[in-house]
């Protein structure tokens, strides 16, 4: 069973109930919101794992509190919306969604989608810290620093990287990428990577349009190339 609490966010009542049977029966904890507005009043009362936020609620919709609730948690957010455009999808990551289900969606693949937001990489070898003339990263206190200033990663950004870093320098293909952060049912969400990659570079890079750690691999994936640390000189005597 599941400790693992949910904020369910939908201005639906009917949707809210199944919702909280549904979870319940599957162990989790569900607490519940009928706006965005309400969904970062409860935020700031409760401390859930997770949030189910729908993207169509009346004042403020399912996209802007998602980037409401960016501004200060890197909590796990999966946007429900009956949109499935690829466009729809890319506005939902890019507002800091870890996943995207569209409705109507099987319970099966919503439990999914749960536990693989919830999803945390810690199985294999430990990733050394990485250290470069501007960029810290220590893997085991999930810290990252860019030129002295510490740098917030939602959790999925911060698997992303440690999977890259751990394999820096070695271009890692689309779908491995996919599977080792979001988990083996992903595979062909390559925009998902997009977005990813690019909130990374925006983070961690001194010029996001120029990277020079995260490398794209045309038709391939992407790579972490490493860069190493200036020594400092010696002054003469």
């Amino acid at each position: 069973m599941n400790s693992a609490t949910v904020l369910v966010v939908d201005d639906e009542p009917q949707i809210r109930r199944v919702m909280r049977t549904t979870l319940s029966s599957n162990g989790y904890a569900v607490i519940e919101a009928h706006s965005g507005e309400d969904a970062l009043e409860m935020l700031r009362q409760e401390r859930p794992d997770l949030v189910l936020l729908d993207v169509n609620m009346p004042g403020m919709g399912g996209l802007e509190a998602c980037r409401e609730i960016r501004k200060n948690s890197d909590i796990a957010i999966i946007m429900l919306t009956v949109r499935n455009t690829e466009h729809d999808k890319v506005l939902a990551l890019d507002a800091g969604a870890d996943d995207y289900v569209v409705k109507p969606f099987s319970i099966e693949e919503l439990l999914a989608r749960i536990r693989a937001a919830l999803r945390r990489t810690s199985s294999g070898e430990p990733v050394p810290a990485y250290r470069s003339n501007d960029l810290e990263i220590d893997f085991e206190r999930r810290k990252v620093t860019v030129q002295g200033r510490a740098v917030r990663l939602t959790p999925k950004e911060f698997e992303l990287l440690r999977h890259l870093v751990a394999n820096q320098g070695k271009p890692l293909e689309h779908r491995r990428l996919l599977q080792a952060v979001w988990g083996p049912d992903y595979g062909d969400e390559t925009e998902y990577l997009r977005v990813f990659i690019n909130q990374l570079r925006k983070k961690i890079e001194t010029d996001p349009a120029h990277p020079k750690y995260i490398h794209t691999d045309p038709w391939v994936g992407y790579r972490f190339e490493p860069t190493t640390a200036t020594p400092a000189k010696i002054k003469k005597k």
